[in-house]
């Protein structure tokens, strides 16, 4: 099931033994991604954890991490499936992607994946120069390796740090934002709207949040997928829920905690 790239949007059309879940958000409106404003503070050191439900059974665990690493933020994210789910499909993800502060596009991502009965290893370059993303896969069952390359725009964003280019931004009621997102395949147009101001309760307590329906509106998921995210209605944005709609189910993600140094 990829629990950690059901977060977002994927690239190509899915079976439910091919998609990625982390898969699912962003782009649109003029579809480009807008450097943060100046004063804005990353959640450098902080993970986010939490419980993956599917159909109200306990899915897993996911936990995305920032770190600013030299001259670039370092997201981590990782999933572990658990409860029936594992014994169904056993799921063991790691996530890792580089991006640029102070203009918030993607330089590099490496995924590894174990998802049932396949192991991956993929490596993702964002090659501005040229207009190309360049992605190195290699299936370590079987050994077999690829290389692809797509065309993207002059800045994207990816599956993963996407959620922290939205909690970036505004998010007033009625805004529509979009942005181009990439993991490899063809990039993918998402727009997200700010649908409403509402109280949610998790594991980690009750919070005053700001919900946002982010769909693809281009590609291969235009139409097939959704995500909804519940970010704290303050100025960290902390996203304490998403919702990933997809063809094969929804898995929930309720924060747990958040972890500081």
């Amino acid at each position: 099931m990829g629990l950690v790239t059901s977060l977002v949007a994927a690239q190509t059309a899915p079976s439910p033994h091919d998609q990625s879940p982390l898969a699912t958000i962003s782009a649109g409106a003029s579809a480009a991604v807008v450097p943060p404003p100046p004063n804005y503070h990353f959640p450098d050191g902080q993970t986010y954890v939490y419980g993956i439900e599917w159909h109200l059974f306990n899915a897993g665990i996911a936990r995305v991490s920032l770190q600013a690493e030299g001259p670039e933020q370092h997201v981590i994210a990782t999933a572990v499936s658990a409860g029936v789910v594992n014994m169904l499909y056993k799921v063991n993800d790691r996530f890792e992607a580089f991006f640029d502060p102070h203009k918030f596009c993607s330089v590099r991502v490496s995924k590894h994946n174990e998802e049932g009965s396949r192991a991956r290893q993929s490596e993702l370059h964002f090659d501005y120069t040229r207009g190309k993303s360049v992605l190195e896969e290699k299936n370590l069952k079987t050994g077999e390796q690829k290389h692809v390359e797509n065309d993207i725009p002059g800045c994207v964003t990816d599956v993963v740090s996407g959620f922290y280019y939205l909690a970036s931004l505004p998010l007033q009621n009625g805004n529509v934002n979009a942005f181009p997102i990439n993991d490899g395949g063809k990039t993918t147009e998402v727009t997200a709207h700010v649908e409403a101001r509402e109280q949610v309760k998790v594991p980690a307590g009750t919070f005053q949040t700001v919900r946002v329906k982010v769909e693809p509106t281009s590609g291969a998921l235009k139409g097939k997928g959704m995500v909804w995210a519940w970010f704290t209605d303050d100025a960290s944005h902390t996203p304490v829920q998403m919702r990933s709609k997809l063809g094969w189910g929804t898995l929930l993600f309720r924060l747990q905690r958040v972890e500081k140094p």
